[in-house]
């Protein structure tokens, strides 16, 4: 087992990182039995999108112990599954508002692997680090375009479910300005020619903390808060 120095900051946010997404991972696993029916999925996807999170952290984790440096494929790795499944979860809680196209679906899947993926090709030197920067921007702006102004925003604009208004409010929040770091990485990297000392490994691990554990307890609470409405109701 690597022993890291006191003053290994890089070693503390993974470590950090890690706890807390076993944490969000278990809460969100047992909330799946304290919430309605229909909210099952969205909070189940949230659940393993935060343990994929684990394991991605622990295998950078080491990684860092090993080398003091972490590959890119590392972090790719975890953001191409959780990335997609937090998509779906807000997919699927837009849903309780309305009916949603399969057309959608699948575009908002294919989309949101392609955006991590195409990213990845662009800093591991596999395609034109400016043409893959430029793509990936894209997908994630088509994403943001339909949370903002598709089908997903008119169905919750005309929704009467409160708790579910506010939380795709704040879910699309984190997409927007919480996800913002993973594009400013990639131009860091990729145009910037910044070698990572650990220091983006450390942004990395703070965002983990928004854009997964805040996101999933973000679904579960807006979930709770629903069924507590309908109850009411």
């Amino acid at each position: 087992m690597a022993v890291f120095e006191t003053a290994d900051l890089t070693a503390a946010s993974y470590s950090t990182a890690v706890f807390g997404l076993v944490a969000t991972s278990v809460l969100l696993l047992l909330a799946t039995g304290w919430v309605g029916r229909a909210w099952k999925l969205p909070v189940a996807l949230c659940a393993l999108a935060a343990l994929v999170g684990v394991g991605a952290v622990f295998e950078a984790r080491e990684a860092w112990a090993a080398s003091q440096s972490v590959p890119v494929v590392y972090h790719y790795v975890g953001w191409a599954i959780s990335m997609p499944l937090q998509v779906l979860a807000l997919f699927f809680l837009a849903a309780r508002c309305g009916k949603l196209g399969i057309g959608l679906f699948w575009r908002l899947v294919i989309v949101s692997v392609l955006m991590v993926f195409v990213r990845y090709l662009g800093e591991a030197g596999f395609m034109h680090a400016t043409l893959a920067f430029l793509i990936g921007l894209v997908f994630w702006l088509y994403i943001l375009g339909e949370l903002f102004f598709g089908r997903m925003d008119e169905i919750i604009r005309g929704s009467q479910r409160e708790a579910v208004s506010r939380g795709y409010f704040w879910l699309r929040l984190i997409v927007t300005v919480g996800w913002a770091i993973y594009p400013l990485g990639n131009f860091i990297t990729s145009f910037g020619g910044y070698v990572d000392d650990g220091a983006l490994s450390v942004a990395y691990n703070l965002a983990d903390f928004l854009n997964r554990m805040a996101f999933g307890i973000a679904v579960l609470a807006t979930a709770m808060l629903d069924g507590e409405e309908e109850a009411h109701g």
